[in-house]
């Protein structure tokens, strides 16, 4: 009867080994460890390094173009008065000169997004088929 409880554990190791190796993706959780090198923990059973990782762009910093129109804060908001002397001063002795103002932006430019991974975060990972690569997918929880 050993042998039979062996065989039936033997198959059904095999069949559960043979159902992990076609599932297409596993869906996994872990925590920054480090930024540089990248290390990720994997649900504190592994440390996956900077080769084993693919990042997509929501874990990274990067430039994007964009299209802006606004005007900056005013500037030199406090009151100035000035003594007003010489030949153009137009009989006027004293007076006040309102230099605040902004300025009007627009048009595209390009702008760094700082999204890199920080110590401490919690990332949603992906492992490829075959678990040699696992995809940094985002942050869990309330990002930046």
């Amino acid at each position: 009867m050993a042998d039979a409880n062996q065989f039936v554990r033997a198959v059904k190791k095999a069949a559960k080994d043979e159902w992990e190796a076609c599932k297409p993706v596993n869906v996994f959780f872990g925590q920054v460890q480090g930024v540089n090198p990248l290390k990720i923990s994997v649900e504190q059973k592994m440390l996956l390094g900077e080769s084993q990782l693919v990042l997509t762009r929501n874990v990274t910093d990067y430039e994007s173009r964009v299209t802006v129109e606004w005007l900056t804060q005013e500037a030199l908001q406090q009151p100035h008065s000035h003594q007003i002397q010489g030949p153009e001063s137009n009989g006027l002795t004293a007076g006040a000169a309102d230099l605040k103002h902004s300025h009007g932006i627009s048009g595209e430019k390009t702008v760094r997004v700082h999204n890199a991974l920080k110590v401490g975060e919690e990332v949603v990972l992906i492992r490829q088929q075959g678990g040699q690569k696992f995809i940094v997918v985002d942050r869990i929880g309330g990002g930046r």
